[in-house]
């Protein structure tokens, strides 16, 4: 009798936890395949050190309930071909979630691999959220039930931009300078038909594509813009290809103007310097100096841990996200994640926040910024100790840069719920 009863007593909690998976407390681990080596390894670093920083915070306030988060770094060498090797380890150690942004090539890879694998292995699904890779196509022709993007594409930012650089009727000839890349033809072909509709009157006076991180001494190139007679610059550069072409830019004394998508990433703001004071301009999904320093608490503490600048608020939003579809999900099974994220509405670092549905497209408010000297006002914050930061110049809410989506999500069935 008595032996009856204690394998009744050891059976309830076991038949309780396999009932209930996601009621255990789990470390739900997300690989970070990225960039940690080469000339991109600087970004790549301060993204997964910001990653850490905010998966920590939301441990400590139990935004999962009594899951903890972790992130694990994957140098996938900015190679998409890497990046599919590093996806084979992810998967060999077990790992349902993935996350990476530094290059929209390495992003078209492993969502087609991500669905093959997928399709393939039914209750060993992987989601994939994309912090920073903004090729429209990947919320559109290319879109995935499994993919989540926290950033704004590409063509999203043309437009808070072209609707910002439209109303500056200095603005006359504008030079486009991008990488040689899917983001860097998408950046070209959105400028293009974004000023066309807006400002006709601008004349387009360069064009240029170049090598992604292997150009050295882009000299040339800015003395084509100085030959051009441009007094704009657009550029969707990111990384040391946007810090060089800055440099030279200053070293030349280039007197156009910037507007830019990563001036304020790792190793741009040092060399503007005071050089690019009220001259370069940049779109994103938030800045610190905004009207109450919504988000100084992390800027503060991530300055002070890793000695370095928190300037990726979409690390942010996933973390915060994902914690949130775990906690309403009652699950940390990717499949049942995956279908809590999905309309999810949020208040995040920039304001509200929605993953539309349809595509898995973040919307959210943009923000144009100027590199300005800091002040005790409205520029508080600098990057780099340049004694340089970013000045709110319009925040554009989202429905206004907000665009239509091409896709057409194939889910899983009810039945894999």
């Amino acid at each position: 009798m008595n032996k009856t009863i204690k394998m009744l007593t050891t059976a309830i909690p076991l038949a309780a936890a396999l009932a209930a998976p996601g009621a255990m407390a789990d470390v739900v681990k997300v690989a970070y395949i990225d960039t940690m080596s080469g000339a991109f390894a600087p970004i790549g670093q301060n993204l997964f050190n910001s990653y850490q920083y905010n998966a920590e915070l939301a441990n400590k306030q139990k935004l999962a309930g009594n899951h903890t988060i972790e992130f694990v770094a994957f140098d996938n060498k900015g190679s998409p071909q890497e990046s599919l090797n590093q996806l084979k380890n992810v998967i060999n150690q077990g790992i349902r979630y993935i996350a990476q942004g530094n290059g929209s090539g390495v992003a078209l890879a492993l969502v087609d691999a991500i669905n093959k694998h997928n399709e393939r292995n039914p209750g060993k699904e992987i989601v994939y959220f994309n912090n920073s890779a903004i090729d429209p196509d990947l919320t559109n022709s290319k879109c995935s039930f499994w993919h989540f993007r926290f950033d704004a594409n590409s063509d999203m930012k043309m437009e808070a931009l072209t609707t910002y650089l439209a109303k500056d009727q200095s603005v006359k000839k504008v030079y486009i300078i991008g990488q040689n890349y899917a983001h860097g033809h998408q950046f070209t072909r959105a400028a293009k038909e974004y000023l066309a509709r807006k400002r006709p009157d601008i004349e387009i006076v360069g064009d240029d594509l170049h090598p992604i991180a292997l150009v050295k001494d882009f000299s040339p190139y800015v003395a084509k813009i100085k030959a051009s007679g441009a007094d704009t610059v657009l550029t969707g550069n990111w990384g040391s290809d946007l810090a060089l072409l800055i440099k030279s830019g200053r070293e030349s004394d280039l007197k156009a103007n910037f507007y830019t998508y990563y001036a304020a990433t790792t190793g741009v703001p040092t060399a503007m310097g005071a050089a690019g004071a009220d001259r370069v301009k940049s779109v994103g999904n938030w800045n610190v100096n905004n009207d109450t320093f919504v988000g100084k608490e992390i800027v503060e503490g991530f300055k002070k841990k890793y000695k370095d600048d928190f300037y990726t608020t979409q690390t942010h939003s996933v973390v915060h996200f994902l914690s949130k579809a775990i906690k309403e999900s009652k699950s940390t099974d990717p499949v049942k994640v995956a279908f809590a994220l999905e309309g999810m509405k949020m208040k995040g670092l920039g304001g509200d926040m929605e993953m539309r549905k349809s595509d898995h497209q973040m919307q959210q408010p943009i923000y144009i910024t100027t590199w300005t000297k800091t002040n005790k006002t409205d520029v508080r914050y600098d990057q780099e100790n340049t004694g340089y930061g970013w000045k709110t110049n319009q925040k554009i809410d989202s429905f206004v840069a907000s665009q239509p989506t091409s896709c057409q999500m194939k889910r899983p069935s009810a039945a894999d719920l």
